[in-house]
Formats: structure tokens, sequence, C-alpha cells
């Protein structure tokens, strides 16, 4: 029996767990919150639970050379610690995160090691990919084209959960989903590069409407120009990938970093309600004690605007203590964040993603090319964005298991070997790529 080591037991974990041990593999979990292993084992006899602290290498080790593969799902700063025990044992690797050039240092020594390191087998990265190139490699072999590219992701609530001012909750690493507003933004637009520092990430969200759910607000992800190459897409004048909210989520979110409120940087906050720490990031010296009315007078916006509703409703502008001391607004929002935006156990998220190519061919012809996908999770089961980012982790490490892909390396899914199987094999789960060929230009987003 093949033996599978998964480390860490997080919010993801359950789907890989439960599909790798119906599939009667021996599977470790190795973790330092056993109970909630124990827990996505369900007792399964093919499962076993083992604590283990992520500075212990010295286990870490000995758990890599007693198991045919390993999947990390840790943090990705665990990933290169991780990858190198592997190449040192022979082992093959898998995981779901982007790779850092700590990462693609490692290639030469997994080619020398037989192995393969796998990266970005999940959602986003992961299934945005693998969806992707399967439309451009069709494109290349029918000697087209692409002119410009759109990909757009997002892990939402469903409709009927998104019933709060930001219309949004959390359903994974809540902490990153806030980090990441304060985020640089790069992309290509009509052979053009535009830059946004991150104080103008969320100034011009376009729209994007989306059947079953309405009109979506989209918004630029970091870094965008670099998948002209992974693609292999020279020839496109537009390269954007962006994420999906719903309506509301960029004002706000403005608004809140205009105001301070999720710097990284700390400072005293020994006896301040949270309505204290909003004068003091503005720099208020009024004694006004409707700090509402301060904030939008701030900003320049009624104050009876959407993103001050939002920001009301979360309690930021509450006479309450907050009880900090040294800390930074970044983890007071969050958490008050957490507290009141997290998906509840009979609610359902969503994962949303859209594909749009412009597509050129020989004859003149142009045509637009889309891809969609709507996944829904499963109430007091698995989420969406739990199932779409370890499924496609899944198949991969079976696909390792059983020879069925032949490469050495460090790698992410962007060639044929893998992504065809993958998204095949996805397809069979419910989770499933929407493609719609030869529709008019007037389809194409204009941003």
């Amino acid at each position: 029996m093949k033996k599978i080591l998964i480390l860490g037991s997080g919010l993801v974990a359950r789907p890989i767990i439960q599909y790798l041990l119906n599939k009667e593999y021996q599977v470790t979990v190795a973790s330092n919150t056993t109970d909630r292993s124990d827990q996505m084992i369900d007792g399964h006899p093919g499962g076993f639970s083992q604590f283990w602290e992520a500075n212990d290498e010295q286990l870490l080790s000995s758990l890599i050379s007693g198991h045919d593969i390993t999947v990390s799902l840790l943090p990705y700063v665990f990933h290169v610690m991780v990858a190198r025990h592997c190449v040192a044992h022979r082992k093959n690797m898998v995981t779901t995160s982007y790779v850092k050039p700590e990462m693609r240092d490692l290639n030469s020594a997994a080619i020398d090691a037989g192995i393969i390191i796998l990266n970005e087998m999940g959602l986003d990265p992961g299934i945005d990919h693998m969806s992707a190139m399967r439309i451009i490699d069709k494109v290349h072999e029918r000697e087209g084209a692409i002119l410009e590219f759109y990909s757009i992701c997002g892990a939402l609530p469903a409709p009927e959960a998104a019933n709060n001012p930001f219309r949004y909750k959390f359903s994974w690493s809540p902490k990153g989903v806030v980090l990441a507003g304060n985020n640089d933004a790069v992309y290509l637009r009509h052979g053009k590069v535009v830059e946004l520092n991150t104080r103008d990430l969320f100034k011009a969200p376009f729209h994007v409407n989306f059947p079953e759910i309405g009109e979506l607000e989209v918004y630029p992800n970091r870094d965008s120009l670099a998948y002209k190459e992974i693609y292999g897409i020279p020839e496109a004048q537009t390269m954007f990938r962006g994420t999906f909210r719903y309506k509301g989520w960029c004002e706000t979110l403005d608004a809140i970093k205009k105001l301070n409120l999720i710097s990284p940087e700390k400072f005293d906050m020994t006896g301040m309600s949270y309505s204290d720490m909003v004068k003091s990031r503005i720099q208020s010296a009024a004694s006004i004690s409707d700090v509402r009315a301060l904030a939008a007078d701030f900003l320049g916006i009624s104050a009876d605007a959407h993103a001050l509703e939002a920001i009301c409703w979360l309690g930021l502008f509450s006479p309450a203590k907050m009880n900090r001391a040294l800390e930074s607004t970044f983890e007071v929002t969050s958490d008050l964040m957490i507290d009141r935006m997290s998906l509840g156990q009979t609610e359902r998220d969503m994962v949303v993603m859209q594909h749009t190519f412009l597509a050129a061919f020989s004859d003149g012809r142009k045509e637009v090319i889309r891809s969609r996908m709507l996944d829904y999770g499963t109430l007091q089961t698995d989420t969406s964005i739990a199932r779409t980012v370890a499924l496609p982790a899944a198949i991969g490490v079976e696909m390792i298991l059983a020879g069925q892909i032949n490469v050495k390396g460090v790698h992410v899914p962007v060639i044929p070997e893998i992504y065809n199987p993958v998204l095949d094999n996805l397809e069979k789960l419910g989770i499933r790529m929407v493609e719609e060929y030869g529709l008019p230009l007037s389809e194409m987003i204009n941003n």
C-alpha cells in the first residue's frame, strides 16, 4: 500500500484526506492540531494522525523518509524546507502554493533526485492555470494567437449568505484576504503596462455579469505580466488577472485603506477605543463625538455612504475599549472581520472563475472564447474553496503514484500531461469549467 504524508490540517485539508483514504491509500496527517486531523480522518482505518511542529526538522525528515509522497498544505514559508528533505530522501512532493524563487532554485536538485515537486495544484493557483492552458494550447494548435486574456477568480459566500454590508465572509485564510488589500498591482492592457500603487488598488474596479449570480466587481491581482511567459503567449497585448467580489467591496476597502485601518505599522493603543483608533489614524484632534461624520469629512464622502455603513457595522466607530497595547490597525480590523464575517456552519460558500480570451487567426478572423466555473460548497461538509483547492492536489498525488506524470524537477500544471487528466477527473467530481467558443467580439471584456 502506498503511503502518503500530508503536512497540515487547515481549512482545505479534509477533501484531500478523504479522497485519498477512499482510494485505499495509507494517509498520515502531521500537524500540531491532532484533534482536527482526527476529525478529518473520521475513523478511517487507513488514516493516522501524527503530532508535529513545523520547527521539528528531525521528525519531518523521518516522516518524509517513511512515506512515498509528501503533500505540504503548510503556509508557503515552510515549503522550501519540506522540499529540501524530499530531495534528500528522493520523495515526490505536491503543494497548492505559488512557486517562490527559492523553490525554483531546487529544480536541478529535484531532477538529479529523480523526483517531481509539483506546485500550484489548487484553485488559484491551479485550476486557473490548467483551464487556461487547455484553451491556449487549442488556439495555438489552430495556428491562432491570444491577443487578450482576462482571468478572474473569487471565493465568496453564496448569494443567500452574502448578508452583511461587505457582502463577504471568510471561508479560508482570513488574515491573508485582508493583507492582500495592501498589495500593488501591475497588468498589461492593449499593449500598455498599467501599474497600480496599493493606494489605488480598489479605486477603479470594472464589472462582469456572471450567470446566476449577477454583477460582480473586479480588481487586479499582483503581477499579471509574468503570465505571458508562464502561459506561452508572448503575443498577448492584454494580460489581466483579477479577483471577483460583490459590489461594494472595493468602495469599502478603499475607504478602510484611506483611513489607515489595515496598516501593518504598530503603535501604542493602550486605553484606546475603536473610535479613538480611527481618530488617531486620520490625525484628528477634534472632540466631535460622531466619528462617522469625522471620517466622512476626511474621506470627502457622504456620511451615509455604503463604505461608512460597512465600517460602522464592523464596529470601528464604536466607543468600546479595544484592550490592546502595541498593535497594528491591520490586526485590529482583521480580528473584527474574522469575528463578524466568518462563514456560518449552515451557510454555503462558492467559487466563481472566468477566463475571457480574444483570439485571432491567420485568415483574419477573430473570436471571443470564454470559460466559466460556478461551484458551491455543501452544507456542513466541505466548502467549495476546500474542494477546489484540495481535489486538484489529490488527483495530482494519485497520478504521480500511478506513474502517470513522468516529468521531473520543479513544475506547475501548465503542460498537457498534467492538466488534461486533472481537469477530466475534476469533472467527474462535479468541478467543471464550461467552455464557449466562437463568441462575438461584443462579448469581450472592455474595462
